[in-house]
Parts: C-alpha cells; structure tokens; sequence
C-alpha cells in the first residue's frame, strides 16, 4: 500500500510539472522495485500463516502444534537412521559419510597417486593412415577391407620451411592502373607483404632498410617517373641481385573481365619459355622469378591446390606475363589476368645497384622513343610545306607566249546586224491580282494585339 500511496503522489507530481525522459526512467525503476519489495513481502506473510517456523518452536497463525526441530543433516545418531544404516551403511549400499570427510579422502586419494606414479609418459603420436593393408588385417563382419575405415590423413602434414616473404609497394606518383595492378599481385600472392609508399626523394638503396623491418628477403619496387613511365625492380634483398625493367601493356583483373577464375592463395605453377633456358641472363631472371612468384609449400595463408599457372614467354625481345586457370575436366587453360609486358633494362649485382652484369643492346628508353615520334611528326609538317613551296614557285613563273596564228580569223563570221527599233506606245500595264486572304491575315493580327493588351491591363 505504501508502494502504491508513493506511486500515486509521483504520478500527481508528474501531472503538474512535466518529467525529462531520465527522470521518468528513474521513477519507473523505483516503482518496478517497490512493487517486487511488496510481493516478496506478501509472500513471505503467505509462508508463515501456512508452514510452522523451525525458529520459533510452532506454528505462527495456524496454532497447529510445532513439529520437533530437525537437526542438522550429518549429526543424527543411529537411532534416528534406518536398519541399514545402523550396521554401518546406507539403504543403497553407500557408506554414510559427511561431505567434507568424502572430500578430505578424495584430495588426500589424489595426493597419494601424484606420489606413487611412474614418470611422465611421452606423449602419443597420431598414427597416419595405412597406405596399404596390412598382411595380418582381417575384414570386417561385412566384408570390407579395413582400408574403407581408415582416417585419411590431413591436407598439409608437412612443415613451413621456405620462409620466402616478397614486399611489394611502390614510390609517389604513380596511376590508378598501376595502383590496381600491384593489388593484383599482392592478391595472386598470399606470401607478400604490403608498405606504404616511398618518397622520391629517398634513395633505393633505402628498400633493402625497409625489407629488413617487414623480415621480407625479396621486394617488388614500382618506380613511377613523369606520371606516365612505369619501371619495375626484382631484388633479392640485401645481397642480390636485382633486375629493372620497363613495364608496358598494363591489363590489370578489373580491367579485363575475363572468364577464369582460381582459388584464393592457392599456388601457382611457373611456365617458362625455353629461351630462358639458353641464354644466362635469362637463366638468372628465371631463378629470380621461381623465387618470387612461386608461393611456399605449407605457407599459413596459401592452400594446399594448384589451380593456375604463370607463363613468362619471351616475344620481340620481351617477356610477357600471363595468368591462366587450369580447369579440372580436359585441362585446358583460361585467362585470368593481370597480364603486362617487362622491357628487360639491366641487371645489377647488388640490391638495387652496384656492379652492372647485363645491359639489354636493345632497349629503347621512353623518352627518345617519344623523341623519335616527335621527329617523325615533325619531318611529315616539313615535307608538307616544301610542296607548298614548289606549288607556289611553279603558279609564279613566267608564261610562254604563243604567237599569233594567221589563219585563226578564217573560220570568223560577222553576226547579222539587227535594225534598232524605237518603242512610242507606252506598254500595256499587267492586271494587279490580290489576295483574298490578306486582309483575313491582317484582321487576326489586329484581334490578338487587342487580346495581349486587355491581358496586359
């Protein structure tokens, strides 16, 4: 009643002055707890006017006689127990013990065994699938070989050992094609490891620093140079060596929207051309693109297929890269992509420098393949204005004259001469014809001005 009463003066003062919403969260919280206050208490009443209160020695309301009080579980006397447990034991057979003694003896059981044991047994191995059956198997009661029930082995049971790591970024300036393009490789590779760009004013020799923070032992470097230029370094960090190349034909997955398709982190197989074969700086590029491009047995983040291939073929004194998925049903070969071009430049012995150890006779830097278009321009505008000139000289040179032929007047005959005639009649005037819808024209001119002006007024 209390409850209610308090409720009853809130919601009063609730009707006369208005609440903010965390003071009507509050009221709503005391009243949910006065009301459980209130019910608990109502039940509390109901338990003593029904059941005798062990404490008070009788019954509260009822004024029933009160039972005799009942002590505590584990100190009756035998007396109070069953036949059974008189002779030393419980109507199911189990000792009557207190709880804490069956405690004590279960601790000091325990302690005992951690004192008699023998020393610690290696642990057991898991025992790999059988890859042939036993001579001694037997089959089972329904005929099957025990090979039929043997747990295959797990996907990858071997360890990672090849700890390749390639760190692939690149300097300011670049495009979104290439920016795109270096996401695909890093996609394609699950053993790569990303940085943020670096600085043009830095010098290269810096990445083998920055290798050495990622724990990364190859690099792919994109150098961008004029916003238009795109060169690419593959090092081995930080002994060497180290090759640049040209990048060209950029065609990056987003671009091509081809129809193959493979695995994320799955590993790839390395085609090679077999010129790579017969020349040493291909030997050497070859090498450094197994090691590169190829992912690691048993890395964490590959998986255990191989559903694509990566083919290097060498064309024009260039080497073309190409992604291709390999499909299960009549192993053909569908591309994937990114694809691009590498102009090969020079190899170097160090890490981004040192000692050169081949430089490609034919290559053709950017900027005087660009000079060289410029000319090409250039010499057509001059051919084009030099046969103006020529036109121009031969319209103003002298002409020949020809002498005059004799006999050119013979074929000459005089026109008949016409007698002047002299008009002193004045011409008859043409009949003036006019229009019939004229003035029809005019009259509707005339009404629609009148129309505008009474609109207007």
């Amino acid at each position: 009643m209390k409850a209610l009463a308090w409720m009853h003066l809130a919601s009063s003062t609730v009707t006369r002055r208005p609440l903010t919403v965390a003071k009507q969260v509050a009221w709503s919280w005391k009243w949910t707890a006065l009301r459980m206050l209130e019910r608990w208490r109502a039940l509390s009443r109901l338990a003593t006017s029904t059941y005798c209160s062990p404490l008070a020695g009788g019954c509260v309301e009822s004024g029933m006689a009160a039972p005799p009080p009942r002590p505590r579980r584990f100190r009756r006397g035998p007396e109070e127990r069953g036949p059974e447990v008189r002779a030393g034991g419980s109507a199911s057979g189990r000792k009557c013990e207190p709880l804490w003694a069956r405690r004590g003896a279960a601790k000091m059981a325990a302690a005992k065994r951690k004192r008699d044991a023998p020393a610690a047994r290696p642990k057991k191995r898991a025992k790999k699938a059988p890859s042939t059956p036993e001579p001694d198997a037997k089959p089972g009661p329904d005929g099957a070989s025990p090979e039929e029930y043997s747990i295959p082995p797990p996907v990858s049971q071997g360890k990672w050992k090849n700890k390749e790591r390639v760190l692939i970024f690149s300097s300011r300036g670049i495009n979104f094609r290439t920016r795109h393009l270096m996401q695909d490789l890093r996609t394609l590779m699950p053993h790569s490891k990303a940085d943020t760009k670096m600085d043009r004013k830095d010098q290269l020799f810096v990445i083998n620093e920055v290798c050495e923070m990622k724990n990364c032992n190859k690099c792919i470097f994109f150098e961008a140079k004029k916003k238009q230029d795109l060169y690419m370094w593959l090092s081995n960090t930080p002994q060497g060596p180290s090759a640049k190349f040209l990048v060209q034909n950029v065609h990056t997955l987003a671009e091509l929207k081809m129809t193959g398709n493979c695995l994320r982190g799955s590993r790839p197989l390395l085609s090679f051309d077999p010129t790579f074969d017969k020349e040493p700086h291909y030997a050497l590029l070859k090498e450094l693109f197994i090691q590169i491009f190829s992912t690691p047995q048993y890395h964490p983040k590959s998986q255990p297929f191989v559903d694509h291939v990566f083919t290097f073929t060498v064309t024009d004194e260039r080497i073309w890269f190409r992604n291709y998925q390999i499909i299960e049903e009549d192993a053909s070969l569908v591309e994937i992509g990114p694809r691009f071009v590498l102009n090969l430049i020079k190899i170097f012995q160090g890490s981004f420098g040192g000692p050169t150890l081949y430089e490609n006779p034919h290559y053709q830097s950017p900027n005087m393949h660009r000079r060289l278009i410029r000319l090409s321009v250039a010499a057509k505008f001059r051919e084009k204005q030099q046969v103006k000139e020529v036109q121009k000289i031969k319209k103003k040179g002298s002409k020949m004259l020809i002498e005059e032929d004799p006999t050119e007047v013979v074929f000459e005959t005089p026109a008949e001469e016409k007698p002047v005639e002299i008009q002193l009649v004045k011409p008859e005037s043409k009949p003036i014809v006019k229009d019939k819808k004229k003035p029809r024209k005019i009259q509707r001119k005339k009404q629609k001005k009148l129309f505008r002006t009474e609109a207007s007024a």
